[in-house]
């Protein structure tokens, strides 16, 4: 049995894998007494939420039981694995907070090990070489199809005892197939969908090796959870067929088993399958609209599994409560109304200079200037009504400019009206005498105003909001004008009086 260590290599966060044999005794003794679960994400794309609720599941399955999480990364699709991908994957699980303790490993990295594993098969019996062309193995499938069997691989070159194999081509490479199984059943307690029994016979000849030696995903998936001593695989049900698979593959090999768990797809509000045309499905891009990450691991946890009528917990309440009991065996359904109240009541609880740190760079990207204004003074004045941090930048963007936005043609005949005038020029009179500019002396000086002009408060409120801000709309007027500061407030007034 080999064990894995991961060491970083220096600015590009990948990892270098070194192997060391270990005490067989030893290995044995671990993977009795410590839970150890993976995620193992292929980088062909965005880290999907799907994926992201299976990473945060298997995290937290270690965390309750004080076992190891590992991270591999399954890049052994050249073709559409990529760098960038990667790091997409690598920067979500960082977002979330969904550290490794070991990893990330990269499959490319163990292709040596994966051809060394295929060849002792071969030696033992249990693989062979199949030189059947892709249209022959179409053609065997159209013929079980025609007699109305399952379409699959007729064995031509599987070897048996007292079989005469074809001449072997020699214009071809061979594929490797391993010799599964042809009677019985393949049986696992799952996790989530309780017992499940797949006939052996519905299994083809798997090939392991490409024509090009290049291992196949279900084989390297094998050898990996094998050697890493993976003891609990937690993923989508999409992998049922595939559980099947490599379970029969890890007996061949003489290898544990580990415990499968396969929960359900998340649908979208439509009840269709989740994809682009629902919104976001990448985890950063819910980073980029202002999700806390908080609030996505409290919402991805609710969507699949719950304890009692809690909706609203900690990640260490998460860890307590977790067990694979409470998830549900049908498909979750994505509710993006859902998600904004949960980020809502973490923004209304963070508090307001983390507010300010993350907000500040969106302020920023929006042509503000955040060191303009006393921002967590700002966050306390907007959370409240903010359900992402995209939201609390918006509002905020009225404090961090130096000047006002241009007026539509209404707000600028709702300021300049004979009756607006009146009133605002008596409250910058009052605003410029003040001795100090405070939320309490501001609100006084509106009150004074209104009952010098036997006014009410919009017809003040709605005017001086336009005439500071440029909006109708806005929180508190009076904690506004102390925000915006003195002189802000009385420049901005002055330039609408004279205008």
């Amino acid at each position: 049995m080999l064990i894995f260590y991961a060491q970083f290599l220096p600015n590009n966060n990948l990892c270098s894998i070194s192997l060391s044999l270990t005490n067989q005794a030893a290995i044995s003794m671990n993977s009795q007494t410590i839970v150890r679960t993976r995620f193992a994400p292929s980088p062909t794309g965005d880290l999907h939420l799907g994926g992201a609720r299976t990473a945060l599941f298997s995290w937290a399955f270690a965390r309750h039981h004080q076992g190891k999480f590992v991270l591999r990364i399954e890049d052994t699709d050249r073709e559409r694995s990529t760098p960038e991908a990667v790091q997409i994957i690598l920067d979500g699980m960082k977002w979330l907070g969904l550290e490794a303790d070991e990893g990330p490993f990269y499959q490319s990295q163990r292709i040596d090990r994966h051809q060394e594993v295929i060849q002792q098969m071969l030696k033992d019996g249990t693989a062979y070489y199949c030189y059947s062309t892709p249209e022959e193995v179409e053609a065997m499938r159209e013929r079980a199809r025609a007699q109305g069997l399952k379409p699959r691989y007729d064995g031509t070159w599987r070897p048996e005892p007292g079989k005469t194999l074809p001449p072997i081509p020699q214009d071809r490479s061979p594929v490797v197939r391993f010799k599964s199984p042809q009677s019985g059943a393949t049986t696992w307690n799952d996790l989530v969908k309780g017992p499940i029994s797949i006939p052996n016979e519905e299994l083809d000849d798997l090939i392991i090796a490409r024509s090009d030696g290049t291992p196949t995903y279900n084989f390297c998936v094998v050898v990996d959870d094998w050697d890493m001593n993976i003891t609990h695989v937690i993923r989508g049900d999409d992998h049922v067929n595939n559980t099947a698979r490599q379970i029969t593959l890890l007996e061949a090999l003489g290898a544990d088993i580990p415990t499968y768990g396969h929960v359900p797809m998340i649908l979208g509000p439509d009840g269709e399958k989740l994809s682009k045309r629902h919104g976001a499905v990448s985890i950063l891009e819910y980073e980029q609209e202002g999700f806390l990450p908080e609030a996505m691991i409290n919402y991805l946890a609710r969507l699949g599994w719950s304890h009692g009528d809690a909706e609203l917990f900690s990640r260490e309440e998460f860890i307590q409560w977790f067990n694979t009991r409470n998830l549900s065996r049908s498909p979750a359904q994505w509710d993006p109304k859902k998600l904004r109240w949960v980020n809502a009541h973490y923004i209304k609880n963070s508090s307001n200079q983390r507010l300010a740190e993350l907000v500040a760079p969106r302020i920023q990207a929006r042509g503000g200037n955040p060191e303009q204004v006393d921002l967590p003074a700002v966050m306390e004045l907007l959370k409240s009504r903010a359900e992402t941090l995209n939201d609390l930048a918006d509002g905020a963007l009225l404090f961090c400019q130096e000047n006002r936005p241009a007026l539509s043609a209404e707000q600028a005949e709702q300021l300049n009206s004979p009756e607006a005038t009146l009133l605002l020029q008596d409250f910058y009179e009052r605003a410029a005498a003040l001795e100090e500019w405070s939320t309490e002396q501001l609100s006084a000086t509106i009150q004074q105003v209104l009952k010098a002009h036997n006014a009410r408060m919009p017809q003040l409120g709605i005017p001086l909001r336009i005439a500071v801000t440029g909006q109708r709309q806005t929180p508190a007027i009076d904690a506004v004008l102390h925000l915006l500061g003195r002189e802000r407030v009385l420049t901005r007034l002055a330039h609408s009086l004279k205008a």
